[in-house]
Order: structure tokens, then sequence, then C-alpha cells
């Protein structure tokens, strides 16, 4: 065996390994799990956003810092999170072939119809292509919402987000909350009342 086979087999196993413990830690589990973990709570009207500014879109004066974001929708408009600016909203973080994502996606439609005119939900779909995303959102009947495309990941690391699904919860004053996991239709519901209520 030469040496650039050896090397090659290395950084082959490497590989695996870390993808092997993305994999398990990202979506490893129970559907409708409540486990996650929460940054701050809802509303922090005097702490700062946990999110900071972005270049991915031009700033606005008018839009927090929060909302200071843009990209692309699954079926190319641009979008900008500035135009959520004095709402409540919701980021929901997923994947496509997370199945606690898919597990939430019928409830967080729901939600999204329940709080419609009241709260913004927008979805960031990240590691999959756009064509499985659509087929996710399809499938999961959250088409009534937009899902802004995070093909290269940088909306993820731009809210600190290290695994789906995940949420930053963002109240009508520009203070954002991270709430890394999944989460039960009531114990969503319980924040979206609150950010109402903020």
């Amino acid at each position: 065996m030469t040496m650039t086979t050896t090397a090659s087999r290395r950084r082959l196993l490497l590989a695996s390994l870390a993808l092997s413990g993305l994999l398990l830690t990202a979506c490893g589990s129970a559907t409708g799990s409540t486990s996650g973990q929460s940054d701050h709570s809802i509303p922090p009207t005097s702490a700062a956003p946990v999110i900071g500014p972005t270049a991915l879109a031009a700033p606005s004066t008018q839009a927090p810092a929060a909302l200071q974001f843009g990209g692309a929708t699954l079926d190319g408009a641009a979008f900008s999170g500035a135009t959520l600016a004095g709402k409540p909203v919701v980021l929901w973080f997923w994947a496509p072939w997370c199945t606690i994502c898919r597990g939430e996606g019928p409830d967080i439609a729901k939600l999204s119809a329940e709080y419609s005119g009241r709260v913004q939900f927008v979805g960031i779909p990240g590691l999959g292509s756009v064509e499985e995303m659509k087929g996710f959102v399809s499938d999961t009947g959250t088409g009534d919402f937009s899902h802004v495309s995070d093909l290269d990941g940088s909306l993820w690391a731009r809210f600190g987000v290290p695994a789906q699904p995940s949420f930053v919860f963002v109240t009508r004053q520009g203070d954002a909350q991270r709430f890394i996991g999944g989460m039960s239709a009531d114990d969503l519901r319980s924040v979206l009342d609150k950010l109402v209520a903020a």
C-alpha cells in the first residue's frame, strides 16, 4: 500500500466519521421531541439580538439586525428579511431529509395558518438540493409561507444554527431567541402567543 493510498483512506475515514456524527446529532431524537435548547427567553426586550449583521443583503436602516438578511426563495424570487420588520417572525431551519422536520411540517403549516396576519413564518432549508426542498414543502403542506434556500449554509451560520430543526423567534421590536431542536405544536403555540403579546 502506498503512502498516497493510506492518506486517502485516512481522509475518507475521518470524513465518514464526521458525517456520521453530524447526522446522529442533527436528526437523532424522536419526532415531536421538545428536548431542544433555548438561548434566551421571549420576549428579551432589553437584551441585544443574538444575531449580528449580514453581508447577504444590503442593510436596512428600518430593520433590526436580526432581520437584515436576504436570499432567494425556492422559486428563485429575491427575499429580504427587512420586509418583516415590525412583525413577530418565526424562522424555521430544516433539511429535506430530516425526519423530525418532516414530522413538524404539518403542525407548522397549521400554526402558520392559525396565526396568519399576526406572525410571519419563513422556512430556511439547507443541506439538500432545491428540488429536494420543493418536494419537502409539497409533502408537508408548508407552501403557504416563504422558504429561503440556504444552499451554501451562510444563513444557518449567520443565525448560529448548528443543526435542524431549529427556530429563531424575532419579536416585533427585533429581539431574537434561538431554539435548537424540535418543538411540539403545543410548545410552539405557547411561544407564538408570547410573540403576539410582546
